[in-house]
């Protein structure tokens, strides 16, 4: 287990913020994006609630956030993950740090789904969010490019098992 600290995320977290996304871009296994967004574009893609780091003495090790599905009401309880660990520190545990402190946050928002699209290489990642309770719902065929290569996403969810219940 790690000696992280997962705290809520400062504006002044955003430069290591952005060197562990690009980070997890240049693996080629993270995400379709190219290079790391911006502070403007960052910023206006997340939900202002649930971003967070995790923090190894001075240093941010990881970062995790929530993005909406839809600008549809009734998608508000609907999420997105992202999460990303310095490679310095994958598999000592932040990740899981991360994911657990994300989905409390997310529940304290009357968010009841959490979804992820992780690409089938991405082998600790599927890990981390099953290790968390999330499901594959599904297999998305051929959702991009890179490179000039079409690329599958595995479709995976978590239900609250406090948020959104039938009362009574």
């Amino acid at each position: 287990m790690t000696l992280a600290n997962v705290r809520k995320f400062a504006k002044q977290d955003f430069p290591s913020v952005k060197s562990i996304y690009q980070q997890g871009i240049d693996t080629g296994h993270a995400t379709f994006q190219e290079s790391a967004k911006d502070w403007h574009e960052w910023n206006a893609s997340l939900l202002s609630s649930c971003r967070l780091v995790a923090q190894m003495g001075n240093t941010v090790t990881g970062w995790a956030a929530l993005s909406p599905v839809s600008s549809r009401r009734v998608y508000a309880g609907v999420a997105e993950v992202s999460i990303y660990v310095d490679l310095k520190v994958q598999g000592q545990g932040v990740g899981s740090a991360l994911l657990a402190k994300l989905i409390e946050c997310s529940e304290q928002q009357a968010i009841w789904t959490l979804q992820a699209s992780i690409f089938p290489e991405n082998g600790p990642s599927l890990s981390l969010h099953e290790k968390h309770g999330f499901k594959t719902v599904g297999v998305r065929e051929k959702m991009g490019q890179m490179k000039g290569v079409w690329r599958d996403v595995v479709l995976m969810e978590r239900r609250s098992q406090v948020v959104g219940l039938p009362k009574g």
